[in-house]
This record gives C-alpha cells, structure tokens and sequence, in this order.
C-alpha cells in the first residue's frame, strides 16, 4: 500500500498570488508537476488547510488539480478539514471528503469525518477543526464514532488522517499550543485497535513520532514550510512546496519518504515572526480553549 500525503495548499479564491506574495496554485501545480512519474500509488490523502479562506472556488480549484492529477493512477483522495477551512463550502465541493464513502460521522456541529476501503486498508479522515481557532480538538461525539468504527478491525488495518498532528517539537515556540488539544483522548481510542499509521499536516515540516506506539507522520505543507533554524522563540516561514510518500507494507514498513519540488525560489523568506509576535500569539492561542 503506497500513499501520496499532502498537505496545507492553502489555495486562494484566486489564482494569484496572496499577501506575502505566493501563489498557491501555482505551489500545488509545481509539486504535482514533480510529481508526474510517480506511479503505483493506492490512495492520496489530503490533510486539510485545504483553502486558506475557504472560498468554494479555492476548493473546485484543488478538487481539480488533484483529481487530474489522481486520475491515471487510479487512486482515490481523501481530504480532512484544517483550521483554515470552511465546513459548509468543504462539503458543498469535496462532501464528507471521500468520493463514495462507506460510512460517514452524523453530528450536530456537521463535522467531516468518513471511511473508505482501499486494497483491504481502511481509511477514516476525521474532523479536528474549531471555528476561529488555529489549535485541532476531537470532541466527544467524534471519539465514540471512531471507537465504534474501530471495533471490528479491516483486513489490512486502518490509517487514521486529521489536520492537527498529536505529537509536538518542543524546539518550536508554537508547535505545542497550535496542535490537537486532546492527544490522550485519541490515544485512548486507537491503543490496542488495528490503527497502523496516524497522518496530519498542519506544521508545514516533516515531523514523526509515535501515539499510543502508533507511527505518527507530519507531511511538509505545499504551500511553504516552516524554518526551524531560527533564534529561539522566532519563526520563519519559507518558500518550499513538499509532499510525501508512504510505503504501509513490506518488511521495513512503514517507510516515509519526502518531495522537495525544485522551485528556483525555494528557501525565500516568505515572512518571519520575532519573539514578541510569537510571544503574543501562543498567549493568545494558548488561552482560547
């Protein structure tokens, strides 16, 4: 089972460059281009800050991209929310996120959530995103779906996909307050189940470790990255569009591998924050709950 992971396109209502003077469209069709001799690819999986203001058009526009892209390979994509996404505009475009699921969460606050079966290995997207908020939470209604779908194990096992990641890097300022606020609560649900592999986005770099001794994988975000070489207490932002790979099975599984599109202006400061402004955001964020 291979895998084709992206993330964080943050595609625009238009196809032009925004603030900080990137073109996300122009990131997603780069790295796709890169992309093009890829093959034998079972599934794509797309996690979430899909639209940077969730317009309808940014989601046509990567249903689209992606979907050409798919097509040859006979792949299916799945897609999650992130906090830059819009519920009601995400599901007027991409649904629950799955083409033809097999199941889908039913909740009140209308959270995207859904399986499907590809080759025996099921895959459920869930839904960590809080409106107005930068940091993920599973509430409890999501949690008792999930443990209810994870109580008769696939045939191959399941890969579980979400925006917020449940790990951090305590070497970034912001990582531990921006991520999934309820870690335990997952891990709670997953230990001891068929659950092979945790996917999610949101840091915009490469990160793995473990949850419940469950692989967890963080993919690079296509619209930039994240520079961890700064000073303490900084960040910097640079131009850079990644994605990765995933080999599920075999011997050495799983195996992670990560694409670096050869953008002639990778590495340019896209925008840099100093302690003072990242001081006052994790304060805010950290405070919001």
């Amino acid at each position: 089972m291979r895998i084709l992971h992206l993330s964080d396109t943050h595609v625009e209502k238009t196809d032009a460059p925004n603030k900080y003077g990137v073109n996300a469209t122009d990131s997603l069709r780069l790295m796709l281009a890169e992309l093009r001799h890829l093959r034998a690819v079972d599934a794509i999986v797309v996690t979430g800050d899909i639209a940077d203001d969730g317009a309808v058009e940014a989601y046509t526009a990567v249903r689209d991209l992606v979907g050409e892209f798919a097509r040859p390979l006979a792949a299916p994509v799945f897609y999650t929310t992130g906090n830059h996404d819009e519920r009601g505009a995400f599901g007027k475009v991409l649904g629950s996120g799955h083409a033809e699921p097999e199941l889908v969460l039913d909740s009140e606050a209308g959270e995207r959530a859904a399986v499907s079966t590809v080759g025996g290995v099921r895959f459920v997207t869930l839904d960590s995103l809080v409106p107005g908020k930068v940091h993920g939470h599973l509430g409890a209604a999501q949690l008792d779906w999930l443990k209810r779908v994870l109580s008769t194990p696939a045939e191959r096992g399941t890969v579980l996909a979400l925006h917020h990641p449940p790990i951090a890097l305590d070497i970034s300022a912001t990582q531990p307050v921006f991520g999934l606020r309820d870690p335990g609560d997952l891990a709670e649900v997953i230990r001891g189940s068929d659950v092979r592999l945790v996917l999610a986005g949101h840091y915009h770099l490469q990160l793995f470790g473990f949850l419940a001794a469950v692989p967890v994988w963080v993919t690079p975000g296509v619209v930039s990255r994240v520079d961890l070489t700064t000073a303490p207490g900084t960040e910097r932002v640079v131009r850079g569009a990644s994605a990765s790979l995933l080999e599920l099975d075999g011997p050495d599984g799983p195996l992670f591998h990560t694409f670096h599109a050869r953008d002639p202006r990778a590495h340019e400061t896209v925008y840099e924050l100093d302690e003072g402004q990242v001081r006052a955001m994790v304060e805010r964020e950290g405070a919001s709950q």
